[in-house]
């Protein structure tokens, strides 16, 4: 695949991440160095220097109480060519903390990079639970009408929707991603798949004679990406020329639905625990629709990406990684 005509190289430029020390922040931060450029973390909680890539500066700030003056004024003073938005909450807060987090704290950010003199370019990280309900069978492109039917979902298509009128108006150079479920190595357990990847590891070091790994039904068929692949799709569009992805929604993921059921399974696999699946109905309601399956065509001829990790080496290396588990906050993206 032929890569469109790119604007700007990381090297040489002045990244702010915001939800640069958790899962998907610390994969970016690391990669933006890698590539070049100078790279300021900041997160609620600055996290020790060891648990970041070398090279990558930290910052505390408490980003949902910070205000669109204060937020200005980070970003000013790092000179910041580019920000990327992979702060968020979803796991183990109330909604009205996840609402602050993921909505309003963009409402914030775009009324404070609107009112920059050198304006940098802002990668908002959005969620494919912004759609809600996919047609079995197919793939969910960016024109469909969002639909979202979880609380996580409809806070985060209201960011996005910030994000793009904004952008569409003239006032801000903004993308917005809209990123299928993440795995791969350091996959959070307060996710699907990380918590099972957690519960696996323990049950490795009880030396169970019979585990039984007990979950709700797993009826639903996911898109998932792997972490690294978005990484590779968030320096795409950093680099994309502006006439290209200005005010564009551009998904991000596998292109294809696997059923949840599979993914536990080759997860158990890959963990060595001869763990007894058990599925239990537990009384509360589904949240979520049974389908997602995005359709990743316009990443191709807009940014010339696509995934190159199968699903199956995402699920070896979460696996591999929790031999040593990393301890992950309540944020989602984070």
């Amino acid at each position: 695949m032929t890569a469109p005509a790119a604007g700007r190289s990381p090297a040489g430029r002045q990244v702010v991440v915001l939800g640069g020390s958790g899962f998907l922040g610390r994969h970016l931060s690391a990669a933006f160095r890698q590539a070049g450029a100078d790279v300021l973390a900041v997160s609620r909680t600055a996290p020790a220097q060891r648990h970041l890539a070398p090279g990558v500066r930290a910052l505390a700030m408490d980003l949902t109480s910070a205000g669109p003056d204060r937020l200005a004024g980070l970003l000013a003073e790092a000179g910041a060519d580019l920000v990327v938005n992979a702060a968020g909450a979803v796991w183990g807060v109330t909604q009205g903390e996840m609402r602050r987090a993921n909505a309003e704290l963009v409402g914030d950010l775009v009324e404070a990079m609107a009112g920059l003199p050198d304006q940098p370019r802002l990668i908002q990280l959005g969620s494919v639970h912004e759609y809600g309900p996919g047609a079995v069978g197919g793939g969910t492109a960016e024109s469909h009408t969002p639909a979202p039917i979880t609380p996580y979902g409809q806070v985060k298509l209201l960011a996005s929707d910030r994000v793009l009128a904004a952008a569409r108006s003239g006032a801000l150079d903004g993308v917005v991603l809209r990123i299928a479920n993440i795995t791969g190595p350091g996959t959070p357990p307060g996710s699907l798949l990380g918590g099972l990847a957690e519960r696996l590891a323990r049950l490795r070091e009880a030396a169970d004679p019979d585990p039984v790994l007990e979950l709700a039904p797993l009826r639903a068929s996911r898109d998932f990406v792997d972490v690294r692949d978005v990484v590779d799709a968030v320096l795409a569009t950093a680099a994309a020329a502006a006439d290209l992805v200005r005010g564009q929604v551009i998904n991000i993921g596998s292109g294809r639905a696997t059923p949840v059921r599979h993914a536990v399974e080759r997860l158990i696999a890959h963990s060595k625990v001869a763990a007894r699946l058990v599925e239990r109905e537990s009384g509360t309601a589904r949240s979520d629709t049974e389908w997602q399956q995005l359709d990743i065509a316009k990443a191709g001829r807009l940014l010339g990406w696509q995934p190159h990790h199968d699903l199956d080496g995402s699920l070896g290396a979460l696996a591999d990684g929790t031999r040593a588990p990393i301890r992950e906050g309540r944020n989602g993206h984070e």
